[in-house]
């Protein structure tokens, strides 16, 4: 089982933790109170004002030592068509032959430089699980960190920063 001690509150924790956003970027930027007449908003896919397309996606960081990587839960916004066509496979189970589908990142994970808009591909994958996003190849942080991989001191540092509010 994987461990790795907090770097904050020095305690000992076990299982991969993962973090993710509850909704696209976008829908924050609607008014609350205009959310529900302009947003679809459901566990996998979110429309907004009819003409904006989005689903959830995992970004998966390889850890050393452990088989098991850091998933980040993020949204990509994706174009009408490529929307389309994922919709219309996405509850079948054999579905990893369609796409992958190109997007934009819509999420700010606060450890990096920006990640809003950060080009993306979608990748669907069998039997349920939920789609792999694919961050082109540049030299950011977060995509250094998907091909190159991460410690476990660096997951205790993540974990920090979500469950204790450190900066």
């Amino acid at each position: 089982m994987f461990r790795f001690k907090c770097t904050s509150c020095n305690e000992w924790h076990e299982g991969m933790p993962t973090f993710g956003a509850d909704a696209p970027l976008y829908l924050y930027a609607i008014p609350e109170e205009e959310r529900e007449q302009r947003c679809v908003l459901q566990s996998d896919t979110c429309v907004i004002d009819d003409k904006l397309f989005f689903v959830r996606g995992c970004i998966e960081i390889p850890v050393d030592t452990t088989s098991e990587p850091f998933i980040w839960g993020a949204w990509v916004s994706l174009s009408a068509q490529s929307f389309e066509d994922f919709v219309a496979c996405f509850d079948t189970p054999q579905r990893a032959h369609v796409g992958p589908f190109f997007g934009w990142l819509s999420a700010e994970l606060p450890l990096y430089p920006s990640t809003e808009n950060l080009k993306t591909r979608v990748h669907l994958r069998d039997d349920g699980v939920r789609p792999y996003i694919e961050l082109e190849p540049t030299d950011h942080p977060l995509a250094v960190e998907q091909r190159n991989g991460i410690t476990v001191d660096r997951v205790a540092d993540i974990y920090a920063y979500y469950e204790h509010g450190q900066q």
